[in-house]
């Protein structure tokens, strides 16, 4: 299932994108080396230095309060 999921990027404005859980779940794993990481992202891949990545924001962290 696609998540969506903002990175949020020193010197820029956040950047807003879709991942399937394994592509986020491998760019977690991948942060910490802070090397260069191409995301696979809906519309293509899109290349990131993680050493300059501040936070990433995922669906994962969204509350939800009822039955929805």
């Amino acid at each position: 299932m696609a998540q969506r999921v903002t990175l949020g990027l020193q010197f820029t404005a956040p950047v807003p994108v879709k991942l399937e859980d394994s592509e986020l779940d491998a760019l977690l794993e991948a942060l910490p080396q802070g090397d260069w990481y191409d995301v696979k992202v809906e519309d293509g891949t899109m290349r990131v230095n993680l050493s300059q990545v501040i936070y990433v924001k995922t669906d994962r962290d969204e509350q939800r309060i009822g039955f929805g």
